[in-house]
C-alpha cells in the first residue's frame, strides 16, 4: 500500500547557486564589449594618427591636413543628374576623393577633375579601393559632354545639398570647399584634405600619404564594397 503524499519523501533538485563574483564578472564582461565597439568606431582615425606619427619616418611632414573631428557621412541623399536619389551612406565600404563644385565647371573645376583622375591612377594596383567624386553643389547644368567622360573614367557624379557639403567635407579657415579634395575613409568619415590643384611635387607628396593610408588599412579593407 502507498503511503500517503504527505509521507512520501520529498525528492529535490538541488542546484548550484550562483557566486558572488559572477554578476561583477558579466558586468565586466559588458564593459570589454563597449570598450571593443568603441575601439572600432575609432579605428580609422587611429589610424590616421598611427600613420601619420609612427609609420612616417622622422624628418617628413605630412602633406594632407587631417581633419579632426572626423566628420561621418550625412544621413541625407544625393540626385544623380538623371534625378536617381542616392543614399549618401550608400558610398561608404569604400576609400573616397571627393571635389565639391558648381554644375557650371570652367576651367579650373575642369583642371581639379582631371588631377583627382590622374592622383587615382597614380596609385597603382591600389586604385581599385578608391573611387572618385564629383559633388556638385548647386542647381546649375552640367555639361552633357563633361558628364558623359567622367561617368566614362568610372567617377561619379551627385548633385548634393550644400548644407550638407557643408557638415561632411568641411573648409579651412578662409577657404571654400573648392580649394581642396577631400580624403573619406571606408566608414564614410572625412578625415583628411588636400590642396585640388597639385603640381607634380605636391602630388607625388600627396600620394605618398593616400599610400600610407592604404598599406595601414589592408588588414581591414579589401577593394570594392
Amino acid at each position: 500500500m502507498s503511503q500517503p503524499y504527505s509521507d512520501q519523501a520529498l525528492e529535490l533538485a538541488v542546484h548550484s547557486l550562483p557566486k558572488p563574483g559572477d554578476a561583477a564578472n558579466t558586468a565586466l564582461g559588458g564593459r570589454l564589449k563597449l570598450l571593443a565597439i568603441l575601439l572600432a568606431c575609432s579605428l580609422p582615425v587611429l589610424v590616421a594618427c598611427f600613420v601619420f606619427y609612427v609609420v612616417r619616418p622622422q624628418g617628413q611632414a605630412g602633406f594632407g591636413e587631417l581633419i579632426t573631428p572626423v566628420r561621418p557621412v550625412p544621413q541625407s541623399q544625393g540626385l544623380r543628374l538623371d534625378g536617381v536619389p542616392v543614399p549618401l551612406h550608400s558610398l561608404k565600404a569604400q576609400w573616397l576623393l571627393v571635389k565639391v563644385d558648381g554644375g557650371a565647371c570652367v576651367q579650373d573645376c575642369q583642371k581639379q577633375l582631371t588631377v583627382l583622375r590622374q592622383f587615382r591612377l597614380m596609385l597603382g594596383k591600389d586604385m581599385d579601393r578608391l573611387d572618385w567624386l564629383w559633388l556638385v553643389s548647386d542647381q546649375a547644368p552640367v555639361s552633357p559632354v563633361l558628364a558623359a567622360s567622367l561617368v566614362r573614367d568610372g567617377a561619379t557624379v551627385l548633385r548634393v545639398d550644400p548644407d550638407t557639403l557643408a557638415r561632411w567635407l568641411p573648409a579651412a579657415a578662409g577657404k571654400s570647399q573648392q580649394d581642396f579634395m577631400y580624403v573619406v575613409d571606408p566608414m564614410g568619415n572625412t578625415m583628411m584634405r588636400f590642396p585640388s590643384l597639385l603640381g607634380s611635387a605636391a602630388a607625388a607628396k600627396a600620394r605618398r600619404d593616400m599610400a600610407h593610408l592604404l598599406r595601414a588599412s589592408l588588414a581591414w579593407d579589401s577593394p570594392g564594397r
